[in-house]
């Protein structure tokens, strides 16, 4: 039963493990077995629990009221798992209020509102060795690619309209507000199968599951919940959703699980104004009209942290994305009237509650699991979110990185001829890349809402719009930081996302173009993994090293990722126009010869073929600020991955003899053959009188100057040709960047 500890830790904020009591739990008291129930409700007359146990009859269970702490607890004998119940509050003004259980394990699929009686004790987990290797590696090390899903619409059993029609036999078409639900869901023992296979196959490290935790209304995704600790009801019970995660696990792919502390719904079965006022909540979101909890109560932290540890430690959650962290930092977020703004005791717009609540969760599954993620969705500059709490950090693992995400699809959907003047949004994010610890998302809300689908983005034709779909995946994978891809990027679905529908399988069945995108993520998600230079270092600014950022004429982008190992080096090169090239130099970071180990442009992926099957051996000519530099073949709109194989197998050509030398030796023979003429015709003319000597004298110095202006002569023009050549190569290895192109 409930302790005077528990009541002062739960009011300190620090009762981290409150689930064990609170809520629903089989119990036998006095040799009867039955259930005990406890809920926080202060400030109200009495509180009752009602269910199918005893006809929903108000007065026929009443729970007694603890002396301090405003809880409520008692035991009903005679229930089974599974049954009903609501917790009946009637408030200081004799309301009575209809709740469901706030600690509740599992709920009534809805549209029910009822918590279940459920116990989760008991599962037997097969994934030891995956729990081994976790808490024994650095996650920061290890490759990280992320398939966000949404369990009731990765895939369905049939795509027919449920529910009832109109009175005209219609059902409610996509742009209604409530579109009829297509197909029946799967449930978490289909996706244990199916979902795992899929993922393994593709090559992905780790699933993201959009909320799991119960919510009333479809259409919110799972992010305005009722039952935090009460995984929804769609698809199954919450022991299934252990089995789908210890499925994941034994196939070697982790678990990220979304979590809400940022606010939840207002509906009348939930958690808003649980006593008849505000007691969970301080306010209501300007924007969602979502209620935003009170980080300041002791109850409600002990609440929440005891929530992210019940998922990490019941169901064996890899990682925990908190959800809009940014709406729960600022205090004037959705704020527009300046009248109406808010500032703390500093003067400032943060929220001094929330961001202690945020370190406080982090600093607690820090301490108690070390080995799981925490990650943020915070899409603002808030400084130093992924450093230590004693740094003045938020303390978590990993931020996404939505300035990238943002720059790189504003350009990736400007049309070919205008991405010159937009380069800048394609370098940018390397200024930054190393401020956080980053992750790229390419998310659920990217597909949603009018944006258009990833491949609806691609200017050009259909076979541009497969290429610019290849070459913006190829530049995430490329890119610092870990990877994060909503389901139905990997097939090119056209169509937004449909909450209420299968994504578009059948695409890959009926149409080549959109099976072998589906070939291309496959290949690069596992050239990712194989690849440690594209994960080792992903984090740090000793991880990237830039050959040629400034090529916007060309589109072109290049770059080194490096890894722990030197010779697992790659060099990248993106070309972003439809231009092909043929030949095209560019500076490596080392001499040796160089191997194409994967290119986007590909046959098999939809590509045009274009590459470079043979070696591609550095010479010893600079450029991009390298010694050593190779001429290769650029594929049109696409990216090419090369790594060192070995020492350059280039010869250099031998020197050939000029024609400069030939004449200076020819010239020396002469000047000698002279002089010896000379000295013997002076010795066998001994007896020339002085005038003859004279005479002589002035030929020969007229010989010597006539012989200096044809040396002069020689000279100049070797100079003048040597000009030339000299003007002539420069000119040439200026335009070698830019050899004419062929549109693809």
């Amino acid at each position: 039963m409930i302790t005077e500890d528990d009541i002062h830790l739960f009011a300190q904020g620090s009762w981290n493990r409150s689930w064990e009591k609170m809520g629903a739990h089989p119990d036998v008291q006095e040799g009867v077995e039955g259930w005990r129930f406890c809920v926080w409700a202060p400030e109200v007359k009495s509180v009752s629990v009602i269910g199918d146990f005893n006809g929903w009859d108000v007065n026929a269970n009443h729970l007694e009221q603890l002396p301090t702490g405003g809880l409520w607890q008692g035991f009903v004998a005679g229930l089974a798992q599974g049954d009903l119940y609501k917790y009946v509050i009637e408030t200081e003004d004799g309301k009575l209020l209809y709740k469901a259980d706030p600690y509740g394990f599992f709920a009534e699929k809805v549209p029910g509102t009822a918590s279940r009686l459920m116990d989760v004790r008991g599962y037997e987990w097969g994934d030891a060795s995956w729990m081994a290797d976790r808490s024994s590696s650095d996650h920061m090390k290890k490759p990280l690619n992320i398939y966000e899903v949404h369990l009731g619409s990765w895939r369905r059993h049939g795509d027919e309209p449920q529910g009832d029609p109109d009175e005209n036999g219609n059902y409610p078409g996509p742009m209604d507000p409530f579109p009829a639900q297509r197909g029946e869901y799967y449930t978490y023992d289909d996706l244990s199968v199916e979902l795992v296979d899929y993922v393994r196959e593709m090559g992905y490290t780790h699933i993201e599951i959009l909320p799991v935790q119960e919510h009333p209304f479809d259409g919110s995704w799972g992010y305005q919940g009722t039952g935090y600790y009460a995984a929804t009801s769609r698809y199954g019970e919450p022991k299934q959703l252990m089995h789908l995660i210890d499925a994941c696990h034994q196939a070697g792919i982790g678990v990220i699980l979304d979590w809400v502390p940022g606010g939840f719904c207002a509906d009348a079965q939930g958690l808003a104004t649980f006593n008849g006022h505000m007691l969970y909540e301080r306010e209501i979101h300007p924007n969602w009209g979502t209620h935003k909890f009170d980080f300041g109560r002791g109850e409600v932290r002990s609440f929440l942290v005891s929530n992210v540890l019940y998922w990490i430690e019941q169901f064996h959650a890899d990682g925990i994305r908190m959800d809009g962290v940014s709406s729960m930092l600022y205090l004037n977020f959705g704020v527009d009237d300046p009248g109406q703004k808010k500032f703390n005791k500093y003067g400032t717009e943060e929220d001094l509650d929330a961001s202690a609540f945020i370190r406080q969760v982090n600093h607690t599954v820090g301490t108690l699991h070390p080995d799981v993620m925490m990650m943020a969705e915070e899409s603002t500059a808030w400084p130093l979110v992924t450093y230590p709490a004693e740094d003045g950090g938020l303390a978590f693992h990993y931020k996404w990185d939505m300035g990238w995400m943002n720059d790189t699809l504003h350009y990736m959907q400007t049309d070919f001829p205008w991405r010159p003047g937009n380069h800048s949004l394609l370098t940018f994010s390397i200024m930054y890349a190393f401020s956080e610890n980053f992750i790229l998302p390419l998310s659920h809300d990217e597909v949603v809402h009018g944006k258009c689908s990833l491949i609806g983005r691609m200017p050009g034709d259909w076979w541009r719009q497969f290429a610019g779909l290849r070459t913006l995946a190829f530049y995430q994978m490329t890119h610092p930081g870990a990877k994060l891809n909503f389901m139905g990027n990997e097939i090119a679905q056209f169509i937004e996302w449909r909450y209420y529908e299968s994504i578009q399988w059948f695409l890959t069945d009926e149409y080549e173009t959109h099976a072998k995108h589906q070939q291309f993520i496959k290949a690069l998600n596992h050239l990712y993994t194989a690849q440690p230079a594209l994960y080792e270092l992903g984090y740090v600014q000793e991880g990237f090293e830039w050959i040629d950022p400034n090529n916007n004429e060309q589109s072109i982008i290049s770059f080194v990722r490096h890894g722990d190992n030197p010779d697992e080096d790659l060099v990248v090169l993106i070309n972003f126009d439809p231009a092909y090239y043929e030949t095209f130099q560019m500076g490596v970071p080392r001499e040796g010869d160089y191997q194409e180990i994967f290119n986007t442009d590909a046959v098999e992926f939809g590509g045009s073929g274009k590459g470079n099957t043979a070696k591609l051996s550095s010479h010893p000519e600079p450029m991009h600020g390298f010694d050593n530099s190779i001429e290769l073949c650029i594929p049109p709109l696409a990216g090419i991955v090369l790594k060192r194989t070995g020492k350059s197998s280039y010869v250099p050509p031998k020197p050939k003899k000029t024609t400069r030398k030939t004449t200076t030796t020819k010239k020396t023979t002469a000047k000698a053959t002279t002089t010896k003429a000379a000295s013997t015709k002076a010795t066998t003319a001994t007896k020339t009188a002085t005038t003859k000597k004279a005479t002589t004298a002035k030929k020969s110095s007229t010989a010597t100057a006539s012989t200096r202006s044809a040396a002069a002569k020689t000279a100049a023009a070797t100079k003048k040709a040597s000009s030339t050549t000299k003007k002539s190569t420069t000119s040439a290895k200026k335009a070698a960047p830019k050899t004419p192109s062929t549109s693809a």
